[in-house]
């Protein structure tokens, strides 16, 4: 079977035969992979002026809205994906990992934008800016998609996953795609391209597919583009200094494979929960995926006294993990990706055993469960003992065997433990066992610096616990030094990867026609007709309702006092108050902004359902007794939701900007309110 790309909107097979991949539990060949004839160029220049015009139309709620109906198209047909993944050795435990993690990323992705971003094409990023005393030259910060294409060049070991949490924050930024599989596993990936484009989903040109080699496609690649990188160390380097990517600063984000590690506290005792939990951890991170994971555990991390426990309880639980077939009930553990990265393994193990002790595998003494099943892809758990790994030199600190292969460090204190974790040079993750909070302080802050991510586990944790080896959409992917100095994922922050950030200046009028968003200064209008009579698409940014006043006067402080509970000496003690920063008696803030809702409510029934929030509040000036306030609401932002099935009408939220100011024209309080109201075009 060949693979195919899938390029300029068709399907392409290679005009070659190319490498033959070979099934990785039986050693049959499974593909042939080549891109023979694809015109690079071509690729990159249908992605930027069909697919990018075509995203870049599509506000970022519609994308997030693609992205939730393609997840929903793929989990229907994980089953069948499943059953391709397991070619490549992968258990079931190792598809929900990729596969399900894949499509879980891609819902993850549609739930943030919705939520973090307005329904715009572009994003508005921070607060104004005041550059001016008098307030009439200020700034925003908006984020546009970029006018090229996002480049993806992914490692083996997760053909779904690696695609999926690229393409989704590129996709949501407007940026259509071009990912490039390892061509050992690029059947699954291509598999998975094939449901894509079946779907119908995504516009033409937004997302492209190379199954081979990249030819000549980072000559031509343009500033307008960006290159995300995952897999060895020495690979991203070479592709990072490429001529053209340096010549034109093209953004190159590279996310390496590292010397992650776990440690044991010293605090912790045998008997302690967390003590078993270590050592599942440990065993977890060597097994899944074969220990074929970036952020596999490959450096263990264990107090000098504990080391023989240790080593004893890891040799009683790998010696129990059962290999073969992945299908075959009863396998833990499938093989590598194919024999050539188990002799790649191999090698790295024989280059750490020349400063570490061998205490279990390293060897080709093992079974393997299942018919017609070769071994020559297959290598067992192994486990190293390096004594000294305060040696800098050691090569537990520099070789990383990318399978199930971990080394046991010890160590005499929580500052050596520090140094040694330090050695690795950056790190993706670092998981720390123990349930003592200073303790945990210490080797987090020490660690942190090396690592990209921390995992703190131990008994309160660990029934929710995602585990050392799972990146989350939410959370940042990638590390420093020999990690790669890259991020992905880190929630929104990957989408804004794809999209350039620009400092625009000019009068608040004018950046609030630009940006769609109220900055205060801004001219506002009224109307006859009250702004909470009015449906979503009627209301306007920058409409604008400046109430009746209200002079506070005692019995209010007094009476609401009484129902709240709260007789703060401020508020009720002349003596005190008069002593105090406010020199008076002073209104309760929530009196303030209670009464300011009483102003501007309007009370009958209408199409604004709910109050959904307040934000960004803030007290500034004191109002007193005989003080006078006025409200002034103003339409600041609008956001449509989208519709539920269980819901009779669709919503939006409207943010209002809500500024009282006291009969000297002084602002008391500055908030923002979101409600509800509801759409009638929808």
């Amino acid at each position: 079977m060949r693979t195919k790309s899938y390029v300029y909107g068709e399907w392409f097979e290679g005009q070659e035969d190319g490498k033959e991949v070979r099934h990785a539990v039986t050693g049959e060949p499974v593909a042939k992979v080549s891109s023979k004839g694809v015109d690079f160029s071509r690729v990159l220049t249908y992605g930027r002026e069909v697919g990018g015009p075509a995203l870049r139309n599509m506000t970022v709620h519609e994308r997030a809205a693609m992205l939730k109906q393609l997840a929903k198209h793929l989990l229907s047909k994980k089953e069948q994906l499943y059953k391709i993944s397991a070619s490549t050795g992968a258990t079931n435990r190792d598809n929900g990992v990729d596969i399900d993690g894949g499509i879980g990323t891609l819902f993850s992705y549609s739930s943030m934008a919705r939520r973090d971003f307005g329904d715009e094409k572009f994003i508005v990023e921070g607060d104004a800016e005041r550059l001016s005393v008098d307030g009439s030259f200020t700034a925003r910060h908006i984020l546009v998609p970029k006018h090229g294409v996002s480049v993806h060049i992914n490692a083996f070991n997760f053909p779904c996953w690696g695609m999926l949490e690229k393409i989704a924050p590129s996709l949501i930024a407007g940026v259509p795609a071009v990912v490039k599989p390892a061509t050992d596993s690029a059947y699954v990936t291509a598999a998975v391209v094939e449901e894509i484009v079946a779907s119908g989903l995504l516009p033409d040109g937004a997302l492209q597919l190379i199954c081979g080699r990249t030819g000549d496609l980072f000559d031509h690649l343009s500033a307008q583009d960006v290159v995300s990188f995952t897999g060895s160390a020495t690979t991203g380097k070479m592709l990072r200094n490429d001529p053209n990517i340096v010549e034109k600063s093209i953004p190159f984000n590279m996310e390496a494979d590292s010397l992650n590690c776990c440690v044991l506290g010293e605090s912790v005792e045998v008997a302690d929960p967390e003590f078993e939990l270590f050592i599942k951890e440990v065993v977890r991170e060597m097994t899944v995926k074969a220990g074929q994971k970036c952020t596999a555990i490959r450096r263990v991390l264990v107090p000098k006294a504990k080391v023989q426990v240790v080593i004893d309880a890891l040799k009683a639980r790998l010696s129990k993990v059962v290999m073969g077939n992945p299908l075959v009930e009863g396998v833990k553990m499938g093989p590598l990706i194919t024999a050539s990265q188990k002799n790649d393994v191999h090698r790295s193990v024989e280059a750490l055993l020349e400063r570490c002790e061998l205490l279990l595998g390293g060897n080709d003494d093992f079974e393997v469960l299942g018919d017609g099943v070769s071994k020559e892809a297959f290598y067992p758990p192994t486990l190293l003992l390096c004594a000294d790994p305060l040696e800098a030199s050691s090569p537990a600190h520099a070789i990383e065997a990318f399978g199930p292969v971990a080394t046991i460090m010890p160590y005499e204190s929580i500052s050596e433990a520090v140094q040694i974790a330090s050695l690795g040079l950056g790190s993706l993750v670092s998981s720390v066992v123990t349930h003592d909070a200073q303790e945990a302080q210490e080797l987090v802050l020490g660690f942190a610096p090396y690592h990209g991510r921390m995992l703190v586990l131990n008994r309160d944790c660990a029934s929710a616990s995602t585990g050392h080896g799972s990146p989350l959409p939410q959370l940042v992917h990638g590390g420093p030094g020999r990690a790669g100095g890259g991020e992905e994922l880190g929630g929104t922050r990957a989408v804004k990867h794809y999209m350039q950030r620009t400092s625009v200046q000019g009068s608040p009028t004018m950046l609030m026609n630009i940006a769609r968003e109220y900055i205060p200064g801004a001219n506002t209008f009224s109307t006859d007709i009250h702004p909470f009579k009015k449906h979503f698409e009627d209301l306007v940014i920058g409409e604008s309702l400046t109430t009746h006043r209200r002079t506070v006067t005692e019995a209010d402080i007094v009476n609401f006092g009484c129902l709240s509970g709260d007789h703060f000496y401020a508020h009720f003690d002349e003596i005190a108050a008069r002593d105090s920063l406010f020199g008076k008696r002073v209104a309760h803030g929530y009196f303030v902004i209670s009464a300011a809702a009483g102003m501007f409510v309007e009370p009958s029934p209408g199409p604004v359902l709910a109050n959904y929030g307040l934000e960004k509040l803030r007290f500034i000036e004191p109002v007193g007794i005989g003080d006078t306030i006025q409200v002034k609401l103003t339409v600041k932002q609008k956001i449509a939701k989208e519709k539920r099935d269980d819901q009779e009408v669709a919503t939006g939220v409207v943010v209002w900007d809500v500024q009282v100011s006291n009969q000297d024209g002084e602002l008391c309080a500055d908030y923002d309110i979101l409600t509800l109201v509801v759409r009638k075009n929808a």
